[in-house]
């Protein structure tokens, strides 16, 4: 491994993760853990939130409920229809968008088109504006490009505004905005063999056209609401977290106090990573909050604190990469010389190591195992143990303690969110894993109580695991008339989790079937785009009109993947949720999850080599 003396020996001591051991939260000794009762009460708790509707659950934000994804933040200004061509065309202005479009700028390739339904260049980060948005992933490896651009984050965990300046930094950066199309949808893409060109429809009337079209619409894009009974019947104020209406609460992204809801009765449904990160701020500044919660989420502590300049500029050129490769190997049970991030993403695998070295080495799958367990286990005590120290109320404390294994649901790290349920004000209404009851034209049903609120607010995520149409909200029709989710009726079928038999010139980035790496999905997108412009390049230098994924490499790839049958957490003891599918991960789900058997640094490492060693073997070009 690469020496990186001169570097952590001028880190600040701050940056360091601050375990809370289970001595300091006054836990019983692990080894002395009934871990048969533990493991018991994990499945009882999973058994009583299954339900056999599983993602069906869920309303789309279609008809009635279509004002949920309207843009609230910038207006959109009418303009002519467009019926250019353009040589690259990328659906998304998120981060896929930003560092393909990137990637593809560094490779000599300019005439790049970003079409974005939304105001501006962001994504996820245009969207998610609620008040204490912040990234769970350290900066340092979660925030592209920053070699690049020049830019220092200021915190180990950058809050929303600044990533969506970190956006926009790209896009100038690398002359995107020179031709993206914002506030625009797609309603259709088709391919056109005649001309080898891709047709893109919008919702603006364009009919643009172009030589490659590629798709990164994240798995975290469209919001998705409960299907409440009554849910269309509350005659108060509504929104979705990912729309959030300054406009009602008053206040700001930046952190302003929401002083319009000091005389308001608030209602939040869902206490997942989004709800964690608003909760604080909506106690704060309601008259009164009250959260109505189905399952708790794993709260570890997040040590926030700014980046010393002085320090950051002791990093040497090539720093990022280094970062997240070893960030990589550390969370998905690799072993390194040092934690170069130190947080509670790569604290388990600390703990995973220490416990195989004090067992004489073995290495061996059982014992792997054994250790990931075990040490699960003492993790997720301590988390329980911690939301005791912190919350006064024993019932309140009680119903918070998350009982599952820790990747079973996005762990979340947060130093204010347990504090707010000592506010007299913000009342915990736990529904026992049932979920809300109903919605009246007042409130909020659970248990046959009804709590009368002024506004509920929707914390409920986003549509995962659904269908591609239902997910994209567009579909994609490619040679010979196959349409893509025709051709992934049953899962997903891809080379590489990148391109896709019977789409030529067609590239789908995220990171499902490659390295399927969801605690830092950016490294995934930057990996993609890597490939995407080796592959065009390759296509230049030989004149090629169309590339193209062989049915055989699709099937090989494919088969590949269900050999080794890997999955990020979420696997089917799990409690419910979106890294299982709701408790249903077989099926198509189970396909559309799987990643690279070897696990993403494997992965990382074999599409470099792939997309270096010239042969691009699987890849036609015609």
């Amino acid at each position: 491994m690469t020496d990186r003396s001169t570097t952590v020996s001028r880190e600040p001591p701050r940056f360091e993760y601050e375990r809370p051991t289970c001595d300091a939260l006054g836990v019983n000794d692990t080894a002395k853990l009934d871990r048969e009762a533990i493991h018991a009460r994990y499945r009882a708790e999973r058994d009583k939130r299954l339900r056999p509707d599983g993602n069906e659950q869920y309303l789309e934000v279609t008809g009635e409920f279509a004002r949920f994804v309207q843009d609230p933040y910038v207006e959109r200004v009418e303009r002519e229809p467009l019926h250019d061509e353009v040589e690259f065309a990328f659906v998304g202005g998120g981060f896929a968008g930003l560092v393909t479009g990137a990637a593809l700028a560094r490779a000599g390739f300019t005439d790049v088109r970003i079409i974005e339904k939304g105001g501006d260049f962001g994504g996820t980060w245009y969207w998610n504006r609620y008040p204490g948005a912040q990234c769970d992933t350290a900066a340092f490896v979660y925030l592209p490009l920053l070699e690049e651009t020049g830019h220092m984050p200021s915190e180990k965990y950058t809050h929303a505004p600044e990533i969506l300046e970190h956006c926009q930094r790209i896009g100038r950066h690398f002359g995107l905005y020179d031709n993206a199309v914002f506030s625009t949808e797609v309603t259709d893409i088709e391919w056109d063999g005649d001309t080898a060109r891709w047709i893109i429809r919008t919702d603006r009337g364009d009919e643009m056209r172009a030589r490659f079209v590629a798709m990164g619409i994240g798995p975290l894009h469209r919001p998705k609401l409960p299907g409440i009974p009554g849910i269309a019947t509350f005659e108060g104020h509504t929104f979705h977290t990912t729309r959030w209406d300054y406009a009602y609460t008053g206040g700001d992204p930046a952190g302003a106090p929401m002083t319009e809801l000091g005389d308001k009765r608030v209602a939040i449904i869902g206490t997942g990573a989004t709800a964690v990160q608003c909760i604080p701020h909506l106690a704060r500044d309601s008259q009164e909050l009250f959260v109505f919660q189905r399952t708790p989420s794993s709260i570890d502590v997040r040590n926030n604190h700014p980046i010393d300049p002085e320090w950051f500029r002791t990093l040497e050129p090539g720093w990022q990469k280094e970062w997240m490769t070893n960030f990589t190997t550390l969370q998905t049970g690799g072993f390194a010389d040092e934690d170069l991030v130190k947080d509670g993403w790569t604290d388990i695998s600390q703990r995973i190591r220490d416990r195989v070295l004090a067992d004489a080495g073995d290495f061996s799958p059982a014992a792997m195992q054994k250790a990931y367990h075990d040490s699960d286990d003492e993790k997720m005590e301590e988390i329980r143990a911690r939301v005791e120290q912190i919350v006064d109320d024993p019932a309140t404390a009680e119903a918070l303690k998350p009982w599952y294994r820790q990747l079973c649901k996005r762990p979340c790290f947060h130093d204010e969110y347990l504090d707010a349920y000592n506010r007299p004000n913000t009342h915990l209404i736990d529904t026992d894993g049932k979920g809300v009851e109903a919605i009246t034209p007042r409130g909020v049903v659970v248990a046959g109580v009804e709590y009368e609120v002024d506004c509920i607010i929707f914390a409920s995520g986003f549509e995962v695991g659904t269908e591609w149409t239902r997910r994209a909200g567009f579909d994609v029709t490619g040679r010979n008339g196959l349409t893509l989710s025709e051709h992934w009726r049953d899962g997903m079928r891809s080379l590489h989790g990148l391109q896709v038999h019977g789409f030529p010139n067609a590239f789908v980035v995220s990171p499902a079937q490659g390295a399927n790496l969801i605690s830092n999905i950016p490294h995934n997108l930057v990996e993609a785009a890597e490939t995407i412009a080796a592959i065009l390049t390759h296509a230049e230098e030989n004149g090629a009109r169309e590339v193209e994924a062989s049915a055989e490499a699709e099937q090989a790839w494919v088969d590949l993947l269900l050999a080794g049958r890997r999955r990020f957490g979420g696997a089917a003891d799990c409690t419910p949720g979106y890294y299982n599918n709701e408790g249903q991960p077989e099926g198509r789900a189970a396909i559309d999850g799987l990643g690279y058997p070897g696990g993403p640094v494997a992965y990382f490492d074999y599409i470099a080599e792939w997309r270096n060693d010239g042969l691009f073997e699987g890849v036609e070009f015609r």
